[in-house]
């Protein structure tokens, strides 16, 4: 028996149970991981008659579509949509323990997760940047890298969540080898890329122009990547960030590393959004998410588009194959 992937159903007051929903019914075989009154609510919603089976792990799951799988944790209190709660922030990181605590017993082949409100969470009380940390903490790993892919563009950050003025500061040798070691390897093992090629970008405008509009590039980016192109590893750049994404450029390229979220990640978007996936590289188990976020203005009312969702549950099920 093959072990299932858990979708994890997001924050309640957003489109994640939604989504969970439409994509059963276009693809059943997978379980959600989330409160099992508002999975039932969601789909009355829909106008949908699902009957909502309980997940052991270990036990196989069924494909009919008038059968929704799930993992049952509880809210804290009932969810309205487009209504953020803090009282449900715990809920939300629950969601997430339970399917890693899965995953990691092998009980799962791997998690897709539907959006988090981060605001949310935090104003509860509870210090939380993203899954991408979340997730790095729990599977006690010193680094992971976050990547999104949109067909065959891929671009990976150097750092995530963070103030801009901080960005500078964490372009560290370690860091970035670190980064570069993890990129390549995940490349190889979980995409099958042989011998990868990656696009670095550049901190500053123009990559520094010669250290004339910054020294990140001479000081520590062209290091690292000297010393690892001396192991074997296929690295172009520092490359300007303004036109290392033209097609001409990214023709031969399986990745593009950048070096801060928002350097790389509207490129991305703009040319995948609805079918683009987030994934957490370097983490011992797969995990790939959607590449927007809760969508309260439009929660409860059938009109997310699970676009993202499927692309992110086909990409874990190549991952995990």
């Amino acid at each position: 028996m093959n072990a299932p992937l858990l979708i994890t159903a997001g924050e309640p007051a957003g489109i994640g149970p939604e989504l969970c929903i439409k994509h059963h019914q276009a693809q059943p075989g997978h379980v959600v991981v989330g409160d099992s009154a508002l999975l039932a609510r969601t789909a009355e919603r829909l106008q949908i008659k699902l009957e909502l089976k309980t997940w052991q792990p270990g036990t196989p799951v069924q494909t009919e579509r008038d059968q929704l799988w799930h993992l049952p944790v509880a809210l804290a209190e009932a969810a309205e949509p487009g209504q953020l709660n803090p009282a449900n922030a715990r809920y939300v990181l629950d969601t997430l323990d339970a399917a890693c605590q899965a995953v990691h017993a092998g009980q799962a082949a791997g998690m897709v997760t539907a959006p988090v409100h981060k605001g949310i969470i935090n104003d509860a009380g509870i210090p939380f940047s993203g899954h991408t940390e979340y997730l790095a903490a729990f599977a006690g790993v010193d680094q992971v890298v976050m990547m999104l892919a949109a067909d065959s563009l891929r671009v990976a950050l150097a750092t995530t969540h963070l103030p801009l003025r901080d960005v500078a500061d964490q372009i560290q040798p370690d860091r970035l080898k670190r980064t570069l070691d993890i990129l390549n390897h995940d490349l190889r093992h979980r995409f099958g890329l042989k011998h990868p090629h990656i696009a670095v970008l550049g901190l500053n405008p123009h990559a520094g122009e010669g250290g004339h509009l910054g020294r990140e590039e001479l000081d520590v980016i062209e290091p690292v990547m000297h010393a690892l192109q001396q192991q074997g590893m296929r690295l172009e750049g520092p490359l300007p960030a303004d036109t290392a994404f033209v097609p001409s450029k990214l023709q031969h390229v399986d990745a593009v590393l950048a070096m801060y979220h928002d350097q790389g990640l509207p490129v991305l978007k703009y040319a995948g959004f609805g079918h683009a996936v987030n994934v957490t590289l370097g983490l011992p188990f797969v995990r790939t998410s959607v590449d927007h976020g809760t969508a309260l203005d439009i929660a409860g009312q059938g009109k997310a588009d699970g676009g993202s969702l499927q692309a992110a549950v086909a990409l874990a099920e190549r991952m995990t194959a």
